[in-house]
Order: structure tokens, then C-alpha cells, then sequence
């Protein structure tokens, strides 16, 4: 795990490239602890830099990395899991490798393949392939987002990098809002598409490439999708044939995520997913014991889980690591520090449980694994079970159940709608505004987080040059042809919008402790393979993760299958922003210099702020964004400890 950089221009001295990325790498080193190194070109106004965190032959892995020939270059973040295997293949068509660095592998595997290269790829991965001879940059992202790339273009100078901030360490880069991105994280607290919250800023999007090529004295981008997911269902097996195949898939997915040369643990929280990938990891070790790591909060049983960690630990046999997580009276410290390894506010408050257990596994390991990206492939987030139960009653009131193909009946979902007793907000949120109607302005209102929040900002100040809509942009991937029916049109929106929001959680609070996170379940040949299932097994009867269930049972303990009160990691947010927390939540929110933004109705927002419902995101959405402000925009806060 890494940081990358690059600094490509129609014009520049090779003195002025080289400043320009020292102060990129200088704005991520805690991503690359272990060295760093820069590579300029000797004919044009570019250069790579990087920054590393050694994992596979920390020895012989240094970057940039170049071809014995002098010809390609290459600064690389991630892992690429696979790589023993491609490794053999390209030295018996005669490359000369010589380290057992995944960089290595990847460089000359551009070589011998060229850019379609990245379809032979089991991995993490971001990386930049600079080919000398042609004066050509090759860019790419993994397949689901795991790993992240940011770049500006304006025409004449491309700024790329694992995180914006290294962008906006240049000096030239001025940090303004995105009205576009604020309105979409107003929205779902994310940006759809390759948005962000900065104006001139793009990330790349999960599966696709980028490639930067001088024509003369011109830099010419394009970017393009190289991968995206298909749904072609198999109607030829039955259940227990997917069942045994989605078993092996994780067994091996997990079997090369344990490929490491430092010390490797995992996050362990109790719930199916990462208990699952805990058990199998363990059972794999060959006698070494795996560390887990697992993290609660004091404030009551609703924020503690550590019983079935424990439970968990025992039964796998792994030395169990625990931290509780300290109360509010931090808050002030940690969430100016967290915006800033962020670089913009994403999902709910989570991200606070996941940096304190980070920080705990960097004491022991170099490397974690995780279960995150189960709930959207195996169907596991109760809003599914939610929009189904709509749609089976309107399938029973007008007899039209047995008309769909792959529907799920009302009789079939009654058995497992227990599961829905604690979810009341969401079922009076969904009803609210009506019933039956489309399925994309369904689902849209179950993912909709403006609620609460639109009253509470100046929605004038936010409007965009082209009147954007974040419900249309929610559409085009809700809507995508040939996904068959309702479970899968909600899974593949997750999948292209909060998943790699949740994954960047995973990347900045990983990225912020030095250490490398890893997503066995997320493997693309699992992700591809769930695609191909019919909906009337993979979601039959509403039964929520089944067929994950079946496919890990014997190896977990039978109290993990049979849970119904899973959490997702809950943090006292509420309690905190009405206790001790309080003075600091009202200082930033109601203060001169929130008020000159012109962004906020304060009025408003001083009366919603002793009325948060307990889980409730409005004060986190809002408290997020104002302190990003501060330090991106403003510019006047310096988090402590950075």
C-alpha cells in the first residue's frame, strides 16, 4: 500500500516538476512510510513520484520502478494477489524479473500485453505506466474502487495522486467547492460518478483507465470504462451449485489475500462478514495465529459487540485484540483530524470506530483484512427487504406477483420481515410520500439522506451553471439495461455508489494508521460470479445474505449464521452531540464564520440541533461538511497531530 503522484505538463523545467511532486508525496507520507523516490523525464515536463508502505519483497520493491530497458515506468498503490502466478507466466515468454515485487510483475505485464493487461489482474490497485519511447501515460483503476486516484486537468498541466490533498499541495490548484458535489452529498453523503466535493478535481472511476499523450506540444486525456458489471443469469444450476461455487471462490480469494511478507491480522466486529473471513483466514495460516482486532464504545450494550467477537476469536483461535473507543470529550481533537485524511466528507460516523481499531492494528500488524462489501453482493442491508416488502404487497393487491419473472411473493417474504422491527424511521420514511410507485423513485427515497437537511441550506447558494439533479444521475445507474429485476438494480446502484464511498473510509482510516487494508470478499471474480445469479435464488423469500450463509456455515460458529441483531458498527454520535460534545458541535455550526458562508439557514439549524433522532445523520452531515470547509476551503484549520 502506497501513495502515487504524477505531474504531466506542456510546459516546465525537470527542476520545477520534481518541486512539484515532493510537495505532492510530502501531503501523503503517512500513506508511504518506508521510502520514497521520484522519476522525471529527461524530454518532456512530467514525472512520477512515490511514497511506500513495503508489503510483497519490501527489499527489492522501491518506486518508481523501470524496465531494464529504460523504456516503461511505473508508481503503484495496491496489491495485485495473483502475482506469483502471472509472475511464471512472464518469465517463460522471456521477461527478465528478478524480485518477487507485485510492481515488478505489473510493469512487465504491460510490456508483454499492453493495456488489456488489467483484465488478467486479481487485485487492488491504482497505478500509472509511463511509456518513455512513445511519450504515453496509461493510467488505471481496480474494478469495484478499492483503491483510489484523483486528477485535474486544465488543458495544459494533468495533476494526479492517491488523495486530493497532494493535488491541492500545488501551488497553482486553488480548492473551491464542487455545487454539484455538495448537492449530491447533501443527497446520499457521497458523489456520484467521477465528482467530488472540489471543483476541477475527478477521481477516476472503479474500472476505468486514463491515458495522457503529447501530441506536439499538446497533452491530450481521455478517460474510459474498461470493466463494468454483467448480469448474465444462469439458469442452467440449481442453489446448491452456486452455494459450493461462491465457497470456493472465497476460499481462494482469501488464500491469495493472505500473500504478504509483514505481519497480517484482521478486523473482526462479530457480524457474518468479517467473522466468515476471520474463521477462513485462520483455518489457512498453517499454525501461525491470526490477530484480530475488534473495537466498542461504553456507552451502552447497543455500542458493544465484543461478545460475539470474542465468541468468534475463540472458536478460530486467533489472538483477540480489543479497543474501547474513547467517549465524545475527543470529539474536537479526532474529527478535524478525520475531514483531514478524508479529504471530504463521506458515509456516517463510522468512519470514527474504524480509525480507533485502525490505529490498534498498526501496534501489532502491517496488514488487515476486512468483510466489508458483503451487505451490497450478498444482499445484506435491511432498505432491501424494505423495498421488496413494498413491492410484494402491490404484487398481492393487484395479482400481479405471479406475472414477473424472478419476483419474490408477499407469502414467501413473511417468514423473514422480523428482520424489519427495528428499522420504523426507514418504514415511515419510505411510506411518508407515498406507495407504489417506480422503483427507481423507491429506492431513490430509501437512499435519500437530504431528508431532515434541505430545510438547512440556502439551496440557492448550492444551484449549478447546468441545473444539475442528483435523482437523474441516480437513475442512469439504477436504470441500466439488463439487470432483471429490482434486487439487482438496488445492489448494482450500491455498488457503483456507496460501496466505494464505504471503501474510501477503508482507505483513508487504514491509509492514516500506515498499514494496508485488504477486502477478500470483494475479489471481482466473486463480484462477477454473484451477477450471474438468478434473483429468485439469490434473494428468495427476502432471506437476507442466504446464500453466503450456506457457503460459510460450517466454518463459523452457528450463533454468527443465526444472529438477528446485527449493528454495522453504531456510534453514540447523538449522545455525544448533546453531552459532552455539545459547545463544540454549536461553536462550528453556529459561529461567524459559519455564517458568513452564506451556505446555512443557522436559524433553522439552531433549532434542529437538540432534536437529532438517535442515529440520526443530520448533525454529522453538517458538522462534516463545515469543518471540511474549514480546512480545504478556508484553509485556517490545521487539525492537531497532522
Amino acid at each position: 500500500m502506497c501513495g502515487i503522484s504524477g505531474w504531466l505538463a506542456t510546459a516546465g523545467s525537470p527542476l520545477q516538476v520534481e518541486h512539484g511532486l515532493r510537495s505532492m508525496m510530502n501531503a501523503i507520507r503517512h500513506r508511504g512510510p518506508d521510502g520514497d523516490g521520484v522519476w522525471v523525464d529527461d524530454n518532456r515536463p512530467m514525472g512520477l513520484g512515490h511514497v511506500r508502505l513495503a508489503i510483497i519483497d519490501p527489499e527489492h520493491g522501491k518506486q518508481p520502478m523501470v524496465t531494464e530497458d529504460g523504456r516503461f515506468i511505473v508508481v503503484f498503490n495496491g496489491a495485485i494477489y495473483n502475482y506469483l502466478e502471472l509472475r511464471r507466466e512472464l518469465i517463460g515468454k522471456g521477461h527478465p524479473i528478478h524480485s518477487y515485487s507485485d510492481t515488478e510483475v505489473l510493469l512487465y505485464a504491460y510490456r508483454e500485453w499492453g493495456e488489456g493487461f488489467v483484465d488478467r489482474l486479481v487485485g487492488m490497485f491504482a497505478f500509472a505506466i509511463w511509456d518513455k519511447y512513445e511519450q504515453k501515460l496509461f493510467c488505471a483503476r481496480d474494478r469495484i474502487g478499492i483503491k483510489p486516484f484523483y486528477y485535474s486537468f486544465d488543458g495544459e498541466r494533468l495533476l494526479f495522486a492517491s488523495e486530493i490533498k497532494a493535488i491541492l499541495a500545488d501551488e497553482s490548484v486553488r480548492a473551491q467547492a464542487s455545487s454539484e458535489g455538495l448537492q449530491d452529498y447533501l443527497t446520499f453523503q457521497f458523489c456520484l460518478d467521477d465528482k467530488t466535493l472540489f471543483k476541477g478535481i475527478q477521481k477516476l472511476e472503479p474500472g476505468c483507465c486514463l491515458t495522457a499523450l503529447y501530441v506536439g506540444d499538446k497533452l491530450k486525456v481521455r478517460v474510459r470504462q474498461y470493466w463494468d458489471l454483467h448480469y448474465n443469469i444462469d439458469e442452467e444450476h440449481d442453489e446448491r451449485y452456486f452455494i459450493d461455487t461462491l465457497a470456493g471462490l472465497i476460499d481462494d480469494s482469501i488464500r491469495l489475500h493472505l500473500r504478504s511478507d509483514v505481519p497480517l491480522g484482521a478486523h473482526l466486529s462479530g457480524g457474518l462478514d468479517s467473522s466468515a473471513v476471520v474463521c477462513l483466514a485462520a483455518r489457512m495460516m498453517g499454525g501461525e495465529q491470526l490477530k484480530t482486532f475488534t473495537g466498542a464504545f461504553n456507552e451502552g450494550p447497543q455500542f458493544d459487540e465484543t461478545g460475539y467477537a470474542k465468541e468468534v476469536s475463540a472458536f478460530a483461535g486467533t489472538a483477540y485484540n480489543e479497543i474501547f473507543i474513547p467517549a465524545g470529550h475527543e470529539l474536537p481533537d479526532v474529527l478535524p483530524r478525520l475531514m483531514y485524511y478524508m479529504d471530504e466528507p463521506l458515509a456516517g460516523p463510522g468512519v470514527i470506530p474504524q480509525y480507533y481499531v485502525s490505529q490498534l492494528a498498526s501496534q501489532h500488524v502491517k496488514v488487515v483484512m476486512g468483510g466489508q462489501g458483503g451487505d451490497e453482493l450478498f444482499v445484506g442491508y435491511a432498505r432491501y427487504m424494505a423495498a421488496y416488502l413494498e413491492k410484494c404487497l402491490s404484487g398481492a393487491i393487484y395479482q400481479t406477483a405471479n406475472q414477473r419473472r424472478y419476483a419474490v411473493s408477499l407469502e414467501s417474504i413473511v417468514p423473514n420481515l422480523p428482520l424489519l422491527a427495528t428499522y420504523q424511521p426507514m418504514l415511515q420514511g419510505l411510506w411518508k410520500d407515498g406507495l407504489f410507485g417506480a422503483h427507481d423513485q423507491r429506492y431513490f427515497s430509501l437512499v435519500d439522506r437530504s431528508d431532515g437537511m434541505s430545510q438547512l441550506f440556502n439551496l440557492d447558494a448550492l444551484r449549478s451553471d447546468r441545473n444539475y439533479s442528483p435523482f437523474e444521475s441516480f437513475q442512469r445507474i439504477f436504470n441500466r439495461d439488463e439487470l432483471h429485476s429490482l434486487v439487482n438494480q438496488m445492489t448494482y446502484f450500491d455498488l457503483k455508489g456507496s460501496l466505494p464511498a464505504l471503501l474510501h473510509v477503508e482507505d483513508r482510516t487504514s491509509m492514516a494508521a500506515s498499514i494496508e487494508s485488504r477486502v477478500p470478499l470483494l475479489d471481482h471474480r466473486i463480484v462477477e460470479f454473484m451477477a450471474t445469479i438468478p434473483p429468485n435464488i439469490k434473494f428468495a423469500g427476502g432471506r437476507m445474505k442466504h446464500l453466503f450463509k450456506e457457503s460459510v456455515k460450517s466454518s463459523i460458529p452457528q450463533t454468527i449464521t443465526d444472529r438477528k441483531d446485527k449493528m454495522g458498527f453504531p456510534t453514540p454520535l447523538t449522545q455525544w452531540t448533546k453531552g459532552v460534545a455539545r459547545d463544540f458541535v454549536r461553536d462550528t455550526l453556529l459561529s461567524d464564520q459559519a455564517r458568513r458562508r452564506g451556505l446555512y439557514n443557522l436559524d433553522v439549524v439552531e433549532k434542529m440541533l437538540g432534536n437529532e433522532r438517535e442515529f440520526g445523520r443530520v448533525v454529522w452531515g453538517m458538522l462534516s461538511l463545515e469543518l471540511w470547509h474549514r480546512i480545504f476551503i478556508d484553509r485556517d484549520l490545521k487539525p492537531s497531530g497532522i
